[in-house]
C-alpha cells in the first residue's frame, strides 16, 4: 500500500507463499486495481523466482518474507532455517544471475528486511544497539534472521551483489496478523477474553508504525549506498505493560459509548520463555545522505 501510493509508476509484484499468517485479501484493492502482481508462490523456490525477475524485469527486491514468531521457533525452528535461510539464499541467488554482472551501475539493488533481535538483549543501563554492535542471537527465530544478514552480505564481498539491510525494532499496524500482541490485545479485549501479557510485562521493547518503517525502507533504497546496514526504531521505547495499559485507555474511551464494550478485561500472567529478551531496542542511524534525501 505503502509503495503503490508514493510511487504509483513503478510495477510491484508481490511474491507470497500464503501460509497460516498470509492474507491476500489485504492487498485486494490493488490487485483488483491492476496497481500490483500477486504471485503465489515460495521464495526457497529458485526457479519460479528467476523466471519472475527475468518476465517483469525486476530490478529491486525488497525481502519481507520470513517465519516471525519468537515461540513458533523455539517449538520448531525447520521452517523459520527454510524461509529465513534457505529462502534468502535463493533470492540472493536468483538476483545475481538474474542481473549478471554490472547490477550496481544499472541501479539494481536487493534490500534484506531484518531484525534487531539478531543482536540479542540490553541490560538496564546498557546504550542502544547500532549497526556496529556484535550479533548474539538469543531464539532461533533470530538466528536464521542473522544468518540470512551475512549470506545478504557474503554475496555482496563475493559476487559485487548491490544489497542493503535494515534491522528493525518492533512493528506495528493495519493487516498485522493478531499472533503479535498489539493485535492480538485487541482481538482479544473485542472478545473478551483475557490480555497475554509475559511474566510482569516490564520488558522494554521499540514500537515502530508500519508506515515510518515503510519510510525508512524508500530512504534507504533512495539515498543509500549499496553494502550499508542501518538499525530502524520509532524511539518509542516503553514496557510491554505500559503499552497494553495505553491501548486499553485508549480503547475505554472510545467504548465509553457502548455499555455492552465496558470494561471486561483484565491482564494476565504468563511465564517468560527461555529466550525473551529483557531489554531489545534500538535506533536508527541518521547519515548525511538519507537527511538530505528527506528534506
Amino acid at each position: 500500500h505503502y509503495w503503490v501510493g508514493q510511487h504509483p509508476d513503478d510495477r510491484v509484484v508481490v511474491l507470497d507463499a500464503l501460509t497460516y499468517a498470509g492474507n491476500p485479501g489485504s492487498i485486494a484493492s490493488l490487485t483488483e486495481a491492476g496497481r500490483v502482481r500477486f504471485v503465489r508462490g515460495d521464495i526457497a523456490e529458485r526457479a519460479q523466482v528467476a523466471s519472475l525477475i527475468a518476465e517483469e524485469h525486476i530490478d529491486t527486491i525488497v525481502n519481507f518474507a520470513a517465519e516471525s514468531h519468537v515461540d513458533r521457533s523455539i517449538e520448531d525452528a525447520t521452517v523459520f532455517l527454510r524461509t529465513n535461510v534457505l529462502g534468502t539464499q535463493a533470492l540472493l541467488e536468483a538476483a545475481r544471475d538474474g542481473w549478471g554482472a554490472g547490477a550496481a551501475e544499472r541501479g539494481c539493488r536487493f534490500h534484506h528486511v531484518s531484525t534487531d533481535e539478531v543482536y540479542g538483549s540490553l541490560d538496564p543501563g546498557e546504550a542502544a544497539f547500532t549497526e556496529a554492535s556484535p550479533y548474539a542471537p538469543s531464539s532461533p527465530y533470530a538466528a536464521s534472521k542473522a544468518a540470512a544478514d551475512h549470506l545478504a552480505r557474503a554475496f555482496g564481498r563475493t559476487y559485487g551483489l548491490p544489497y542493503t539491510i535494515s534491522n528493525c525494532s518492533n512493528n506495528y499496524g493495519p493487516y498485522q496478523f493478531p499472533e503479535k500482541l498489539l493485535p492480538l490485545c485487541v482481538l482479544n479485549i473485542l472478545e473478551g477474553r483475557p490480555l497475554p501479557i509475559y511474566g510482569d510485562g516490564l520488558q522494554i521493547r521499540d514500537w515502530l508504525h508500519v508506515a515510518d518503517h515503510c519510510r525508512a525502507i524508500d530512504l534507504i533504497l533512495q539515498a543509500s549506498p549499496a553494502g550499508e546496514t542501518w538499525n530502524v526504531g520509532g524511539a518509542a521505547q516503553e514496557p510491554n505493560i505500559a503499552v497494553v495499559g495505553a491501548m486499553c485507555d485508549v480503547l475505554d474511551e472510545a467504548f465509553a459509548a457502548q455499555p455492552q464494550l465496558k470494561k471486561r478485561f483484565r491482564a494476565v500472567a504468563r511465564p517468560n520463555p527461555p529466550t525473551e529478551d529483557p531489554r531489545g531496542v534500538v535506533f536508527q542511524r541518521v547519515k548525511a545522505s538519507v537527511r538530505v534525501a528527506r528534506q
